[in-house]
């Protein structure tokens, strides 16, 4: 099953945010992004690919553990920025960002040791992906909207391990589905 770990936003969080991705929506050439929808935005922590039925259990054990360990943080959505020259537009982070990194670290790091292949490590950029393109495109006109962007704070407070099932039908604008497979507060408490 494909797997990653995430943090999701509370829903008032996401409402501020949809009202911004509706107006970026209205931007010329706003079509030819393909956007994604409310259902699919959280901060990915960890992408695990692809991962064995049995190494969820350990994989499921370790992120608890992660979970554990990390004590709730401050998180607000703010700005926005671009991977791959305008292949993927997204919304970014601000709070206590070392905290989200550790997290992140942790969960990798439970990954690894639960004998998940995790391919080749990028360093942690958080980020919520609102669109991608399959060519390069331009999308400074929605990165100079959402760099005014500045959601309400929140508090990071629950790990999530979520399972994406890619489209089949070939329909476009069909989403990724996502089920969240498993939750673990974040903290001693947790």
């Amino acid at each position: 099953m494909r797997l990653f770990a995430a943090l999701l936003p509370p829903e008032r969080v996401l409402a501020e945010l949809g009202a911004v991705v509706d107006e970026l929506r209205q931007l010329p050439d706003a079509d030819t992004l393909r956007w994604t929808g409310r259902p699919g935005w959280h901060f990915t922590l960890a992408f695990y690919g692809e991962v064995d039925a049995d190494v969820v259990p350990e994989l499921s054990a370790r992120l608890e553990r992660a979970a554990r360990r990390t004590e709730p943080f401050g998180l607000a959505v703010r700005g926005g920025g671009q991977f791959g020259q305008g292949r993927a537009l997204w919304a970014g982070a601000e709070g206590d960002l070392a905290a989200l990194r550790l997290l992140a670290d942790r969960c990798e790091a439970a990954a690894r040791k639960a004998g998940a292949e995790m391919g080749d490590h990028r360093r942690y950029r958080p980020h919520l992906t609102l669109a991608r393109s399959r060519d390069a495109a331009d999308v400074r006109p929605y990165l100079d909207r959402l760099d005014d962007f500045a959601g309400r704070a929140w508090t990071a407070d629950e790990l999530v391990l979520v399972r994406s099932d890619l489209p089949r039908s070939g329909v476009p604008g069909e989403q990724p589905r996502y089920e969240v497979v498993a939750r673990w507060g974040l903290g001693a408490g947790g």
